[in-house]
């Protein structure tokens, strides 16, 4: 008996007939149309959870159309089916938003079935079986959320915001078509099951390592890193449904791409030293400029950016399960964050500001890593005792992350603090290195079979792990002892370069014309 073909493959069919019906109601108040897109998002939804149930009990087989270097197809796998599932799930909460967020505008009903239209984009990227149809879809994505943007198309905010996310996001198509071409002269291949084994067997030569290179700059630019980050920071103008799904599901397409040609890339050690350096140098990059942002949705757009770049640090150290495991994780937040924005900005007014608990000093900070870092090595003996040895990387991520809880520490340790405070933040560290293996412990065993395990670190390995540990442990230690600095006049002046991005954003104007708009039809 042939397995059944998994429901996930049809989620996007689920949006065509309300996608049709928008396009003859493309107006104000456009009647049901607001209601069948909210019930279109939540059968695709639907569809893509009973497909995953499907692929995690039985193996299902994807759906293939044409043949040769131009062949479309689906593929049915835990990983696509797990991050489609994701996708409609995001899409039906944006969607059950967008009815009354969006009732009355002008055009209402356009905006519901540019949005459904997107979101089928989005779905069938995640699932993509072949190159051409992951380009097809990417085009699809950049072509409809460019209109999104441009829903207010006389602020000429949302027009210069709109032009460069076009000019970014087409020029990782670009790159993408450029990779299938130098993959399929090597291989004879676009399938991205076939490519890794007959990259296995033939290896990569020179064709194949370019390919790689041009997937991992079309993964760069799609996830918005550094330095052509501007205009994720910029799409604001457009309304907050739009953000919401951009920024928690939209983003990580440079994600996806990297994990569905995990084996590939993997296989390349300088495209993977690439995507540490980069997703490291944007992870840092982000966090400091988000901490001096003042607006709300400015901040978790920088918020955005660092994690993207810390996503793309895991999948350059070969973490590609914790690197799905952050996507879901942020797009559940980020989704969460940016469609109760508006509650947020009166609930922070009525935060009352007592000030910094204490003022630690250089010997508390130290105390503070010390014991963050002991709590950290502690539950990773537990946890290698219980579930086998962790790789290197996988150690090397634990202690980026424990150092988010340093700061904690460190006041806790402050000679004016409670005793109270410390035992909190070191329960803190605690439940952070906990959650952290537990987590990881989890999504090996979910996804773990299908994706390439954490290869064995080289020399060059080494020195990248070596390098984002100490980054990452310095920028904490800075920002711990910030209160003994902070009022320094030369920190009043970084802040304000910080502020404003160290002013990348600028040259990539003047790259696109100045301040030219883009105008539409």
């Amino acid at each position: 008996m042939p397995d059944a073909i998994a429901l996930t493959l049809f989620a996007p069919l689920a949006l065509v007939p309300v996608i049709l019906f928008a396009l003859a109601r493309p107006g104000k108040r456009p009647g049901s149309l607001p209601r069948w897109s909210e019930g279109a998002a939540l059968t695709a939804f639907a569809l893509a959870l009973v497909g995953l149930v499907q692929t995690a009990l039985l193996s299902s087989p994807g759906l293939a159309m044409r043949e040769g270097p131009f062949a479309l197809g689906l593929r049915s796998d835990l990983v696509s089916a797990s991050v489609a599932t994701l996708v409609g799930f995001i899409g039906w909460i944006v969607m059950r938003y967008s009815r009354t967020y969006l009732d009355g505008e002008a055009r209402e009903g356009a905006f519901h079935g540019l949005m459904l239209t997107t979101l089928a984009a989005v779905l069938l990227f995640v699932q993509a079986g072949t190159l051409p149809t992951m380009i097809l879809a990417a085009i699809a994505v950049g072509l409809t959320l460019k209109r999104l943007l441009l829903f207010y198309p006389d602020r000429p905010e949302a027009q210069r915001a709109a032009t460069k996310f076009g000019a970014v996001w087409h020029t990782g198509d670009v790159m993408l078509v450029i990779a299938a071409s130098l993959l399929f002269a090597r291989f004879g291949t676009l399938d991205v099951t076939a490519l890794p084994a007959a990259a296995a067997a033939a290896g990569l030569g020179l064709a194949g390592t370019l390919g790689v290179a041009a997937i991992v700059v079309a993964a760069a630019l799609k996830t918005a890193a550094f330095p052509l980050h501007g205009w994720l920071t910029e799409v604001m103008e457009a309304p907050t449904p739009v953000s919401a799904l951009l920024h928690a599901g939209i983003i990580n397409s440079g994600g996806v791409l990297l994990i569905t040609a995990a084996p590939l890339v993997q296989a390349s050690t300088g495209a993977m030293a690439a995507l540490v350096l980069i997703g490291g140098l944007t992870a840092l990059f982000g966090a400091a400029v988000m901490l001096t942002q003042s607006a709300i949705k400015t901040a978790l757009a920088w918020s955005t950016i660092s994690q993207m770049g810390f996503m793309l640090l895991q999948c350059g150290l070969g973490l590609w399960t914790l690197a799905l495991l952050h996507i879901i994780a942020h797009s559940l937040y980020k989704a969460h964050a940016f469609l109760s924005s508006g509650g947020a900005v009166a609930e922070v007014a009525n935060i009352r500001r007592p000030g910094l608990v204490a003022v630690p000093s250089v010997a508390a900070v130290l105390k503070s890593f010390a014991l963050a870092l002991a709590i950290f090595a502690a539950i990773a003996g537990a946890f290698t005792a219980a579930f086998g040895p962790k790789s290197p990387q996988a150690l090397a991520l634990g202690a980026i992350l424990i150092f988010g809880v340093a700061y904690l520490v460190a006041q806790g340790l402050a000679d004016r603090a409670p005793v109270a405070l410390t035992k909190r933040t070191a329960g803190a560290a605690l439940a952070a290195a906990i959650g952290y293996f537990s987590f990881q412990t989890l999504a090996q065993a979910i996804w773990g079979p299908i994706l390439p395990p954490a290869p064995m670190p080289t020399e060059l390995e080494w020195a990248m792990l070596v390098i984002a540990v100490a980054s990452f442990g310095l920028v904490a230690f800075a920002q711990a002892l910030f209160p003994l600095w902070a009022h320094h006049p030369a920190t009043a002046g970084l802040r304000v370069h910080l502020a404003n991005g160290l002013y990348l954003n600028a040259l990539l104007d003047r790259a696109i014309g100045g301040f030219r708009t883009t105008t539409t039809r």
